[in-house]
C-alpha cells in the first residue's frame, strides 16, 4: 500500500460522519481524493480545504510584543512546531463494490491514503470505453465519461468568453469520431456560428469524416416545407392569412407530385389565384412571405444538404453560419435543421444524433418575444422529447442567463468552465440539480482548460483538466495584433501605390 497522507485528528466537532481532519505527513492539493480503512469498507472523501496552523503564533498580543525586539525566531524553535491540516469532506463508504453512504465516523489516529483509482473510477462512474475528455485534478486517471449518460438526456457546455468552450466541444467531436461501430456511434452535426470548427475538414486524421457547408448554400425545396413550419418562421400571420397559406400549399404539392418541385413563383400564383379569401388579406401574406424568399433558402429541386443520405453515424457535419449576417435567417435555419432531424430521428430515417448548436442563447432566448425567437419551440422540443428518440442536443453559451429555462433544464448534464458573471452564476444553479454552494463557488476561480462536470454524467461532481486537442485547429480571424499590422501593412501599400500614380 502507498505511504499514508496523514493522520486524523480530533477537533471541535470531528470526525464525524460528514466530515474529518487530518495532519499532513505529505503534501495533498485542495479537490484531491482521499480513503481511509475501515471495518465497514473504504470511508471516501474529498480535501475540501487546506489550513496551517504554529502554536507560537496564536496569541496576537505576545506575537506583537516579541516582534518589537528580536522576533519570534530568534527566541523559540517556532519553525519546527508549524504543522499542515487538511480538511475532508466525507463522501460515503465503498463496500462489496457498491458505495453506501456513511453511518460511523473514522477514529482520531486512522491514516489516512490517496484514492485508489480504481476505486475512484468506480465511485466517479467512468467507464473503460468512455469519452476521453481529460484527466482528473491531482490523479493520474482519465475522465472517460460514458457516451449515453453524457448524451442521451442533453448537454450544456457553459462558459465565459475566452475559457476554452470551444477548444473543449472540439475535444468531445474527436472523441465521438474516434468511436468504433461496436462502441455505438451517432451522426453530429454542428451549428458553427463563428467559424471555429473548420479544421476538422482539414485535418489528416478526420477530414475524410467531415463535411462543411456553408450557411449560404443551405437549400430546402418548397415541397418539403410544411406549412406549420413556414407559420413557425413568420409568427405574426392572422388566422385567414394562415388559411390561405394551408390551402394553397396542400393543393400546390397536390398538382406538382409529377413535376418535381415548384418554387415561390408558383406559391404567389396560387395565392393570387385562391378565391378563399379577400384581396388585402392575400397581399399582407405575400409580403410576408418576401422576407423568406429573400433570404434564398427556399428552392423548387434544391437540397443542401441532403438528410437521409448525408447525416451517417460516426460523421460530423459542420454547417458554417459565419458567413451570414442577419440573425433571423440563422434561427430560421437552426429551426429548419432541428425540426427536420427530429421528425426524420423519429421516423428512424437518420440514425441516432448529436446536434450541437453554438452560442444556444441567441437560438433559444429567454426572455424574446417568439416572433425574434423562431428556433426557441423546436430546440425546446427536442430538449424535452428528444431522449426517448436518441436525438440529443449540446447547448454552448457564454451568456446562459439568456438561455431558455426550459431548454437548459432538460440537460441534465452540464460541464462548466469559467463563469464570473453572479447572473450567470444564479442561473446555472436554479437550472442544475448537482451543483451545490462549493461546487458554485469554484465556478469563479477556474482556470482555462478547466471544468466541472455536474449531473447525469457523473455519480458526483468532478473537476477535471480538459485534455489537448488532437485535430487541426483553423478558425476564422486572426489574432487582434496580426489584424492590426496587416491592417496598417495594406494601407501603407495603398498609399504608395496612390503616390506612384499621382
Amino acid at each position: 500500500m502507498d505511504e499514508s497522507l496523514g493522520t486524523i485528528i480530533a477537533s471541535e466537532g470531528t470526525p464525524s460522519t460528514s466530515d474529518f481532519s487530518f495532519v499532513l505527513r505529505k503534501p495533498v492539493n485542495k479537490g484531491q481524493y482521499v480513503q481511509v480503512s475501515r471495518d465497514s469498507g473504504l470511508l471516501f472523501g474529498y480535501v475540501s480545504e487546506i489550513t496551517k496552523a504554529n502554536r507560537y503564533f496564536e496569541r496576537a498580543e505576545s506575537v506583537a510584543e516579541f516582534e518589537k525586539n528580536s522576533g519570534m525566531e530568534s527566541n523559540f524553535p517556532s519553525s519546527s512546531w508549524e504543522y499542515v491540516i487538511a480538511l475532508v469532506k466525507t463522501l460515503g463508504t465503498y463496500h462489496d463494490s457498491r458505495f453506501m453512504r456513511a453511518f460511523s465516523p473514522p477514529s482520531p489516529g486512522d491514516k489516512v491514503f490517496n484514492a485508489d483509482n480504481n476505486v475512484l473510477r468506480s465511485f466517479l462512474g467512468f467507464e473503460s470505453q468512455g469519452l476521453d475528455l481529460g484527466s482528473i485534478e491531482h490523479h493520474d486517471l482519465p475522465a472517460r465519461i460514458g457516451m449515453t449518460r453524457l448524451l442521451q438526456k442533453h448537454l450544456a457546455i457553459l462558459a465565459m468568453s475566452g475559457a476554452g468552450k470551444s477548444h473543449l466541444t472540439s475535444v468531445l467531436l474527436e472523441e465521438l469520431l474516434d468511436r468504433e461501430k461496436e462502441q455505438g456511434r451517432v451522426a453530429v452535426i454542428v451549428v458553427d456560428i463563428h467559424g471555429e470548427y473548420g479544421g476538422f475538414a482539414h485535418d489528416a486524421g478526420y477530414g475524410q469524416s467531415t463535411r462543411m457547408i456553408d450557411g449560404k448554400d443551405i437549400a430546402v425545396p418548397l415541397r418539403k416545407v410544411s406549412p406549420e413550419m413556414i407559420m413557425g418562421w413568420i409568427p405574426g400571420l392572422s388566422t385567414p392569412q394562415k388559411d390561405v397559406l394551408r390551402h394553397v400549399l396542400v393543393k400546390l404539392k397536390k398538382n406538382n407530385q409529377d413535376s418535381g418541385g415548384y418554387g415561390f413563383g408558383e406559391l404567389v400564383r396560387a395565392i393570387d389565384e385562391s378565391g378563399i379569401s379577400r384581396e388585402e388579406v392575400k397581399r399582407a401574406l405575400k409580403r410576408s412571405l418576401g422576407e423568406l424568399r429573400r433570404y434564398r433558402f427556399l428552392s423548387t429541386k434544391k437540397e443542401n444538404p441532403r438528410f437521409i443520405s448525408d447525416i451517417k453515424p460516426g460523421r460530423l457535419m459542420v454547417l458554417d453560419f459565419s458567413t451570414i449576417d442577419s440573425l433571423r435567417k440563422k434561427q430560421i435555419l437552426v429551426s429548419l435543421v432541428a425540426r427536420k432531424l427530429f421528425n426524420l430521428r423519429k421516423k428512424g430515417k437518420v440514425p441516432p444524433f448529436l446536434l450541437v448548436i453554438e452560442e444556444s442563447h441567441n437560438f433559444a432566448p429567454q426572455k424574446a418575444e417568439e416572433r425574434d425567437a423562431v428556433s426557441r419551440s423546436i430546440i425546446e422540443t427536442v430538449a424535452r422529447e428528444g431522449r426517448k428518440f436518441g436525438a440529443s442536443l449540446c447547448l454552448v453559451s457564454q451568456r446562459p442567463v439568456n438561455l431558455s429555462t426550459t431548454a437548459l433544464s432538460q440537460c441534465n448534464s452540464h460541464i462548466i468552465l469559467r463563469v464570473t458573471n453572479p447572473n450567470d452564476l444564479e442561473h446555472i444553479q436554479m437550472s442544475s440539480e448537482g451543483i451545490d454552494s462549493r461546487v458554485a463557488r469554484s465556478i469563479t476561480s477556474l482556470r482555462v482548460g478547466e471544468a466541472i462536470v455536474v449531473g447525469s454524467a457523473v455519480n458526483y461532481p468532478v473537476f477535471i483538466r480538459v485534455r489537448d486537442r488532437k485535430s487541426e485547429k483553423r478558425e476564422k480571424g486572426a489574432p487582434l495584433h496580426r489584424q492590426a499590422v496587416d491592417f496598417e501593412s495594406i494601407q501603407a501599400k495603398r498609399e504608395k501605390a496612390a503616390g506612384a500614380f499621382l
